[in-house]
């Protein structure tokens, strides 16, 4: 039968559906069959031939006929050959009407297994009802045997073709694992078909779980999404092969190929599409807040198995179960260096423009890389132990670079900046940042020459200095993750020195530090920073020591701070006058790589979804302190600790600005108003001890070289700054204090939103949940 001929016959198949109004047995073969008797019926076929309306008038005036065609669908014993029109019905299903199954089937989930008229079954009696399973159970299931189905998604391992449902029932589909890598050896030859049957097939599990997107954000970020808590539990028995599958299918996939020249131009990459639905699925599934659960403890213990059997059982959730529990080298290995392969291809620079093929998911990559690292701890040491980190680094520094000026991106600033939090709450971050720079990646800042720390400085004074206006909550952040790395920065260039003392200017201007109940962080930040290189490292830095006696009246100037209600006032004016928070003058631009290209605001009209707040930084991090074997101690915010700075640990520069609120006046319009006291209670906390006893010992002798020969040359000042020595006359060296990331439910939270609203915009075509009643976030054009 031609195409066309099955295609009307499809049709009228669907119009007999949408005009019946009275239900139809499950038990009359001869009208269901027709649904997927031919062969032709695509999954763009099924889109184009059945409008949104028409399962829409389905649902509303003949609900149970939709529910037995899904079961019917998700229980046929069909060849191989004819699962294309139940795909195909599948893959619409969910979509076209918020959520069709969602709308009908889900809500059967929190029932018994008897509860409702979504549990359908075929000739089922009255008696076998108890036993039924709710029908969404059922497709979760029916998809799942799919997904490892012979000649339909994997290679047959025998001669002849299977075509009964038993065999797809038995088999053992750890034998059938998609792709070498964890816990897999074996590659199996490619196939497209098979590849794009999986790739249809997790499209439909994604919009299966979906339902994540009409609920509200909550505060209570706990609640768990009942598809994936039951896709991902021991009810499906191919959760370990699938996790497996659907891990190596991403890591081991090279977008590059052979390494010719627009070889992407001469072959179509069919594994790029499963790749994408892979990585969308993985981090769905991966979708688990365990600031409410156990999560397994890290020990050394190693197993002769993929999955470390010797932790504790961990969380239900068998995809979290598993990750946390890879631990062997080798697969390490293996997943650290496919994402980075992957999150540094957008980077790749030839000499032939459009020459290598660029990937569009590396925001998905950065959620899977987070919940590796969040989840398995042993994979976060892994991945610092060699400087294979900065393989990760300089593609986030990239991408961070590149999206400042663009408000469609503020999701993928906020997940690049709290990877790099994660990683800098660990010493061996800041150690490996000293390793030198010498791969160019054309980005827009300054040249220089140094290590990965000055790119890391240098990136981020051009995201606070000429960023958007919403990337401001990242600031403590961004000075936060500097502050961690710091004790352990043995030599930073000029360039990063110079940017760091234009920050330290523009952050205390008295109009910046008097408009914002806690723009005073930003500086006690910056004196951390300048404290700890002083204190630990002053050997290799001499570059930063002559930036601060060169800025010396930026430190005077804070030390004899007006508090005065006349000078807040005056300072408040200005501000009127200077509504730019950071200019650009005074840092000497200096000229940017070459090749880059300015960082480019979002073309207008550009969708974007909404992001709900993220925690304070109080609330992100938790302080602990490094003890002199280098191992960190917790400190409690009830703790009296004191830096030797005079600067209550605690209190600087977070927890209590509460209470400098209080100090502070609100006007009866809600508006903030910094009072004298308020400007007291933080100035006299300042840290500025060391730096002040540096510039005493040292501008003296500066001043004299200077005089004596005659200098206006800074080689010669730097040379005598490189031997100098403050042993001895600094005061008693400070306790350095890291800002560890701490999970918690409003970084949780944030996290559901944002992976949602880039799988949202990233599947339209076909437009899978466009113009249907998302409530997760909104959707918005720039």
């Amino acid at each position: 039968m031609g195409s066309a001929d099955s295609k009307l016959n499809f049709r009228k198949a669907v119009i007999q559906l949408t005009t019946k109004t009275q239900p139809v047995e499950a038990t009359d073969d001869a009208f269901w069959d027709q649904f997927w008797a031919d062969t032709a019926t695509s999954v763009q076929d099924v889109f184009a031939l059945v409008p949104a309306a028409e399962i829409r008038a389905v649902r509303e005036e003949s609900p149970s006929n939709l529910a037995t065609l899904c079961y019917k669908a998700g229980t046929q014993d069909i060849p191989p050959t004819q699962l294309w029109a139940v795909l195909g019905f599948h893959a619409l299903l969910p979509t076209n009407s918020g959520a069709v199954i969602m709308a009908a089937t889900i809500r059967g989930f929190p029932r018994t297994r008897s509860g409702g008229p979504w549990v359908l079954c075929p000739e089922q009696g009255e008696d076998d009802d108890e036993n039924a399973r709710p029908l969404a159970e059922s497709l979760l299931l029916a998809v799942a045997d799919l997904l490892f189905c012979p000649d339909f998604t994997v290679q047959s391992h025998r001669r002849s073709s299977v075509d009964s449902a038993e065999d797809v029932h038995s088999l053992d589909s750890c034998e059938y694992i998609w792709e070498a890598g964890v816990g897999f050896a074996h590659s199996p030859q490619p196939n497209y078909i098979h590849d794009m049957n999986r790739m249809e097939l997790l499209k439909l599990l994604l919009t299966c779980f979906s339902e994540a997107m009409y609920l509200p954000p909550s505060p209570d970020s706990g609640s768990t999404n009942p598809w994936v808590q039951f896709f991902c539990s021991t009810e499906n028995r191919h959760a370990l092969p699938l996790f497996t599958s659907l891990l190596n299918t991403v890591c081991a996939y090279d977008p590059v190929g052979y390494g010719i020249p627009y070889n992407h131009l001469l072959f179509s990459d069919y594994r790029e599409p499963l790749v994408e639905e892979a990585v969308q699925v993985l981090i769905v599934t991966l979708d688990h807040d365990h600031t409410t659960s156990a999560s397994p403890t890290v020990d050394g213990t190693t197993t002769g198995t993929a999955m470390d059997d010797a932790d504790p059982p961990g969380p239900e959730n068998l995809f979290v179960n598993y990750l946390s529990r890879i631990h062997r080298e080798e697969d390490f290995q293996f997943i650290l260096k496919g994402i980075a392969r992957l999150l540094s291809n957008p980077l790749l620079q030839t000499y032939l423009p459009n020459s290598t093929k660029k990937i569009q998911f590396h925001q998905e990559l950065l959620v899977l890389f987070w919940k590796l690292c969040d989840f398995n701890k042993k994979f976060l040491f892994f991945v610092l132990k060699s400087s294979d980190v900065l393989d990760i680094l300089v593609p986030i520094l990239y991408f961070l670079n590149d999206a400042r000026a663009d408000q469609s991106r503020v999701g993928l600033m906020h997940i690049g900046v709290f990877i790099l939090l994660l990683l800098s709450g660990e010493r061996n971050f800041g150690v490996r940042l000293n390793k030198p720079y010498s791969v160019r990646v054309p980005m827009d800042v300054p040249v220089f020459t140094g290590t990965h720390a000055d790119l890391l400085i240098v990136v981020f004074h051009k995201i606070i200095t000429s960023g958007h206006q919403r990337l401001q909550p990242l600031f403590d952040c961004l000075l936060t993750i500097v502050v961690n790395v710091s004790p352990y920065l043995k030599s930073l260039s000029m360039v990063a020195a110079n940017k760091l003392l234009h920050l330290l200017e523009a952050f205390s201007t008295t109009w910046f530090l008097f408009s914002a109940a806690q723009n005073h962080h930003l500086v006690f930040f910056l004196l951390e920073v300048f404290n700890n290189i002083i204190q630990y490292q002053f050997d290799g830095n001499s570059s930063l020591v002559y930036a601060i006696i060169r800025k010396r009246s930026v430190f005077h100037q804070l030390a004899s701070l007006p508090a005065d209600p006349p000078a807040i006032q005056k300072a408040l004016q200005r501000r009127r006058r200077a509504p730019e928070p950071l200019s650009r003058s005074s840092s000497q631009e200096g000229t940017s790589m070459e090749g880059s290209r300015p960082a480019a605001p979002a073309e207008p009209g550009t969708l974007k979804t909404s992001l709900v707040a993220t925690p304070g930084i109080d609330k992100l991090t938790e302080k602990s302190q490094v003890s002199e074997d280098g191992t960190l101690r917790s400190l409690e915010p009830a703790s009296q600790q004191s830096s030797a700075d005079g600067c209550p640990a605690e209190e600087e520069p977070g927890q209590v600005w509460r209470e400098q609120r209080r100090l502070s006046s609100a006007s009866a319009s809600g508006q903030w108003s910094p009072t004298s006291e308020w400007v007291l209670s933080w100035k006299s906390k300042l840290p500025l001890q060391t730096i002040m006893r540096l510039l005493q010992v040292l501008v003296p002798q500066v001043e004299k070289i200077c005089i004596d020969k005659g200098l206006t040359d800074e080689s010669e000042i730097l040379r005598f700054l490189q031997h100098g020595t403050l042993v001895g006359l600094l005061p008693v060296p400070h306790p350095i204090l890291i800002r560890k990331y701490q999970a918690n439910s409003g970084t949780a939270m944030w996290f559901r939103t944002y992976m949602w609203g880039v799988i949202y915009l990233r599947n339209v075509d076909p437009p899978v949940w466009y113009d249907t009643d998302v409530k997760l976030f909104e959707i918005q054009r720039v």
